[in-house]
């Protein structure tokens, strides 16, 4: 672990907040904007950079990010130089507390914590709005270190401090990290339209008084929002009001619009063309979704991968689809040979296999084939254009074992995440218009 974590530890023991009260609430149907880190509506937007630029940086992110879930499901496999910061690709506002304070986050389905700066801060990286204060909030607890909750952290990461109250570390691959007191407090959701609101007292979250982003690159980013499948998660603390149920349609990374992140009711996709295959939780590692990768169809050729047993991560954060080398290879090699066209030699980092671009050129149709769903992706889900080139939006994984279906395979589906049916089910759709 950090060293820095390990001293904000021990820094954190005289520190104490008192208990406040929290209520319920009742289950409905809901959304929530999710802003992609590229779009104008974005605070990390940079209007001075190409679209050949911002894929290449999308490009480079992924590499950050796969070494993010290699750290996490095997320490020893983690490479040694992580390339850029991620930034994290899409961003959501809530609001937190009694009077709501409204936050900007980091929206992530490979983490579970939620967390936000904190006052009174040790160490925190620059925001332009105040740190929360948890005592003017009529609904703050701090839980007490021998709570259930705080046993979610392994005993290395947790302290008690000097009143009891749970102290937490909660460290990621590239380096970052939170470090405060774990407590509850009423998290509110949904559309800018008041009357579309739903709040969720008594929900789990970490209060950073030391926290240090090494991806962030906007002053208006204060935290993070869990989304992934651990106990700790938002989508599981919130499980029995939105039936367990969230879904999320990405639209084009050049969209001038927001995807949308639905929860309960709002939800379940449903219509023609909706397929769905098991979702699959492996306790090792309950954060991560995955799914079973049977083959992938190009044209009447079809790449086999001869597994069963959950071979690929599903993750809305990373841009780029991961898929093993031999497999990978296999693919490339039948998808060159249906489209006919000779590899670019030269190719721009940090891309494997792109092709010159020609007008009109007929694809196939491609599907990944998973465990009883076959998701037919149009040529915007595999390829992009890099100068004057086409380049697949799909790579190698260096590690046996790790796959990722990124977020641009996902983009124009509804893909709903039904976590007690334990199935994913994905509809294409147009998502300018849900």
């Amino acid at each position: 672990m950090h060293p820095f974590v390990l001293l904000s530890l021990a820094l954190l023991f005289s520190l104490s907040i008192a208990p406040f009260a929290d209520g319920t609430n009742a289950l409905r149907g809901f959304s929530v904007d999710l802003i992609h880190r590229d779009s104008p509506l974005s605070p990390f937007y940079n209007p001075s950079l190409t679209s050949s630029e911002r894929i290449k940086n999308a490009a480079l992110r992924s590499i950050s990010r796969f070494n993010r879930f290699a750290h996490t499901l095997d320490e020893n496999k983690l490479p040694q130089t992580i390339l850029i910061p991620e930034y994290g690709e899409y961003l959501m506002k809530f609001h937190i507390g009694n009077p709501p304070v409204e936050r900007l986050a980091i929206a992530d389905t490979g983490s579970d914590l939620l967390w936000v700066q904190c006052s009174p801060c040790v160490e925190c990286f620059p925001q332009d709005t105040p740190l929360f204060e948890p005592f003017k909030s009529s609904t703050f607890n701090a839980l007490a270190c021998g709570s259930q909750p705080c046993t979610y952290f392994p005993s290395r990461l947790r302290r008690c401090g000097s009143s009891g109250e749970c102290l937490y570390a909660y460290q990621y691959g590239d380096q970052s990290f939170t470090v405060g007191v774990l407590g509850t407090e009423t998290i509110t959701l949904g559309s800018k339209d008041e009357s579309q609101t739903v709040q969720f007292p008594n929900s789990i979250f970490g209060c950073g008084l030391v926290n240090n982003l090494t991806y962030r690159s906007s002053d208006r980013v204060t935290g993070l929002v869990g989304l992934g499948g651990g106990p700790l998660s938002l989508v599981s603390q919130i499980g029995d009001q939105i039936g367990h149920k969230f879904s999320y349609c990405l639209l084009p990374y050049n969209s001038n619009t927001t995807s949308k992140l639905k929860f309960g009711s709002e939800a379940t996709v449903t219509g023609n063309g909706v397929v769905s295959t098991p979702l699959i939780i492996k306790p090792e590692v309950p954060t991560f979704y995955f799914l079973n990768l049977e083959s992938i169809a190009i044209g009447q050729k079809v790449v086999s991968t001869g597994q069963s047993d959950g071979n690929i991560i599903i993750d809305s954060g990373t841009p780029l689809t991961y898929i093993e080398e031999t497999f990978y290879s296999n693919f490339v090699a039948s998808l060159q040979e249906v489209l006919d066209v000779e590899a670019t030699q030269d190719l721009p980092f940090p891309f494997n296999f792109c092709f010159p671009h020609r007008e009109n050129m007929a694809f196939p149709d491609i599907s990944f084939q998973f465990t009883g769903a076959k998701v037919s992706l149009n040529p915007k889900n595999l390829l992009f254009l890099a100068e004057d080139m086409l380049c697949l939006a799909v790579v190698p994984s260096t590690l046996s074992g790790i796959s990722i279906f990124g977020n641009i395979a996902q983009i124009d589906f509804q893909v709903e995440y039904d976590l007690e049916g334990k199935k994913v089910s994905f509809a294409p759709t147009d998502c300018s218009k849900i």
